[in-house]
């Protein structure tokens, strides 16, 4: 791609986005949530002003790029530095599977180098470690804490690691309105990624799917945006099911139903896309689609004028679909479509609606034409941030063989991008993080825990999913080590916490109540998003999967707990007797520790903490009900879906995993030391605000860094 045709495309895209944003929406899917925005006319404005200013001054920014980072790498230890994220790879897992000889690739690996735990985060979950990484503190000093948060003022729930706010006027032109003004996406966490550190001293960096990375900042590199991208319909994954069954809920958890009938051999429905920005019922887009079957295993998918092939227990490829907005705009995703069930009853699952990544609707990649350059250099691929959709598979609408299916084929993508960078960047800094490690071990650890709830007499007693899993990656990691072979390249694979069994749900709401310190309005108890709960009557109370916070006055609107010493008290209070939780179906101590918050987390964020930080034992965790504000009827519930195994209990429980092609000699690394590390091997001072430290790393495979 010449530098001329890049910029054109630009401008295309730039003029896209401004008529193609979705309009804000908002849904609780899982861990975490999503919002789409409007976009404007300024931004547009901006947009084509910033692409034609960068078309005719590159000549002279390149000269002085040229002259201010011509001594870039004179300190350095290593010309390149490679970053292998597998997510959620957990240490003792890991042990195992090398003891067993089952892992022959990271053992050779480990003989040369090393291999330690990696010390994650409190708490121990992707988008509060990832964050660590990145920025090199303590969740204090970037404000990430959980994947949801609360609202101040009206309690309503929200995502803690991103901010989407369309404008504030619009311009009304009959039954269309159109934005006037700047939209705002704004990255909640704080901090500064140390790849712009890098960036700053002339270093460059290819950064792929690293999570709470959304929007994309600016810095010196290529960057892909991982966890929280939401999918068009503004959702962290909202996935469609269309039968002829009558029978059911209207609606799935993550998902929705649709009820559709055959005419024939005919059936004929809607994609539901989101709510219209430019008309100002904003009534949601519609697609159209039919599918014709032809015998029990085959149809036809006729859609935006194209026509697929429907194979039973088969994903369609991704297919492009447009969403017409207003005569001239048309607002683009990709999806992939699975036929179920032709005959007797008819069975189609489609995927939630990626932003797609040649016409993005929103900013996914830095600089905005990296999408564009990726799906034509690999084909299209998902963009959505949790694109394994277990929420089908907990639902069962996957079967676990169609799950498994998807999550390799998403590897798949990511490997292409990553060793396509590898290949790319001859110096600087490569980060790539694989999601199939962290969603194969959440939905098949009851393969490898017999007393597992989720787990019947029919299961099948042979399979390890989670065993070849591990396989694979072993394979991964040798491809990438045959493009690492330079001695001037320095290679690590990191997770960002471990794993375990999740067995019984802990609903602490219900705790709370029964302890009186939570009171609801009635005994409504499928109310949902904290909206049952009597606030004149409540202390405290908690959302997300590790949090309570307390209901306190000039805080929380509704607040009855004076700051200060009667807020320590009752940290204390509720610390002493929540820490003492034993399970009464079995003796088991169900709680490690509480954490104080404002003795755990330092910095100028930890008061946005939740006040305690619950660390849950092995086989425990927050219960489904609690991560959405909702109260049951009891304090133990039986995990009974496959989402089998978890890492949100106490850290030191679950610690990742850190192999390098380089001796270690630091004791204890933790996750937060990674990033202080690259700068250092880089030859680039470590912030001082940094909490993380530079580990020591030897200068060769055979010598020990000395200090």
């Amino acid at each position: 791609m010449n530098f001329r045709n890049k910029n054109l495309k630009l401008l295309v895209l730039a003029i896209f986005i401004v008529f193609a944003m979705p309009r804000q929406a908002h849904a609780y899917i899982g861990p975490g949530a999503g919002i789409a925005i409007m976009g404007s006319f300024w931004v547009m404005f901006i947009a084509l002003l910033s692409a034609f200013v960068a078309l005719f001054t590159w000549p002279i920014r390149y000269v002085v790029r040229a002259i201010k980072h011509r001594k870039a790498f004179a300190k350095s230890r290593v010309k390149k530095f490679v970053i292998l994220g597998l997510d959620g790879m957990d240490h003792a897992l890991t042990e195992k599977y090398l003891a067993e000889g089952k892992l022959p690739n990271l053992a050779k690996l480990r003989q040369q180098g090393s291999f330690h735990p990696l010390a994650t985060t409190t708490p121990s979950m992707s988008p509060v470690a990832w964050s660590s990484f990145q920025t090199g503190v303590n969740p204090g000093k970037h404000n990430i804490f959980d994947f949801l948060t609360r609202d101040k003022q009206t309690y309503s729930i929200k995502l803690s690691s991103v901010d989407i706010r369309g404008p504030r006027r619009v311009l009304n032109l009959g039954k269309y309105q159109f934005p006037i003004g700047k939209s705002d996406i704004r990255l909640l966490r704080k901090g500064k990624p140390f790849w712009k550190t890098l960036g700053e001293h002339g270093v460059f960096s290819s950064i792929l799917r690293v999570p709470i990375t959304f929007p994309p900042e600016k810095f010196r590199g290529v960057q892909l945006s991982g966890m929280c991208v939401p999918d068009l319909r503004g959702t962290q994954g909202m996935f469609s099911f269309y039968t002829t069954k009558a029978e059911g809920d209207s609606e799935h958890t993550g998902g929705e139903r649709f009820y559709v009938t055959k005419d024939g051999n005919t059936i004929k429905s809607d994609l539901i896309g989101s709510e219209n920005p430019m008309l100002k019922d904003n009534s949601v887009m519609k697609i159209p689609f039919t599918v014709t079957i032809k015998d029990q295993d085959t149809a036809d998918l006729s859609i935006n004028g194209d026509t697929h092939t429907l194979k039973k227990d088969q994903y369609t490829e991704w297919i492009s679909v447009e969403f017409k907005a207003a005569p001239g705009v048309k607002v683009s995703g990709i999806c992939k479509f699975l036929l179920l069930s032709a005959e007797p009853e008819f069975e189609l699952y489609v995927t939630p609606i990626n932003i797609n990544p040649e016409k993005p609707v929103m900013p996914i990649t830095y600089p905005t034409v990296y999408s564009t350059y990726l799906s034509k250099n690999q084909g299209l691929f998902a963009t959505l941030g949790l694109a394994e959709d277990s929420w089908a598979l907990n639902e069962k609408v996957l079967i676990d063989e169609s799950f498994i299916e998807q999550c390799l084929e998403l590897d798949n993508e990511r490997e292409k991008m990553f060793f396509d960078s590898l290949d790319k960047v001859k110096e600087g800094l490569c980060v790539c993080v694989f999601d199939g490690t962290d969603r194969l071990q959440h939905t098949f650890w009851r393969d490898i825990d017999e007393k597992h709830p989720a787990r019947d007499k029919d299961y099948p007693q042979d399979r390890n999913v989670i065993e070849e899993l591990y396989k694979r990656m072993d394979g991964l990691v040798a491809r990438t080590l045959a493009k690492c072979k330079d001695k001037n390249t320095c290679f690590m694979i990191i997770s960002d916490h471990g794993f375990n069994t999740f067995r019984h749900g802990i609903d602490l709401n219900r705790w709370l109540e029964e302890n009186g310190y939570l009171k609801l309005k009635d005994d409504n108890r499928e109310a949902k998003n904290l909206s049952n709960i009597d606030w004149s009557q409540t202390k405290a109370f908690a959302l997300g999967l590790t949090g309570i916070f307390l209901n306190i006055k000039g805080r929380e609107s509704q607040g009855i707990v004076d700051k200060g010493a009667e807020a320590e008290k009752l940290r204390d209070e509720i610390i002493e007797k929540l820490s003492k939780l034993t399970d009464p179906n079995n003796g088991d101590s169900a709680i490690k520790q509480v954490y104080n918050a404002l003795k755990v987390f330092k910095g100028p964020y930890k008061g946005e903490a939740p006040d305690l930080i619950v660390g849950y034992n092995i086989g425990y965790r927050a219960s489904w009900e609690t991560a959405v504000g909702q109260t049951t009827d009891a304090i133990f519930h039986d995990n009974t879906k496959a989402w089998s195994g978890d890492h949100c209990i106490d850290p030191s429980l679950v610690p990742g995993v850190l192999f390098c092609n380089r001796k270690i000699d630091t004791e204890k690394p933790r996750l937060m030391d990674i990033g202080p590390t690259v700068l250092d091997m880089f030859g680039v001072d470590v912030p001082k605000y940094m909490d993380g430290k530079a580990l020591a790393v030897g200068d060769t495979n055979n010598n020990r860094k000395t200090d």
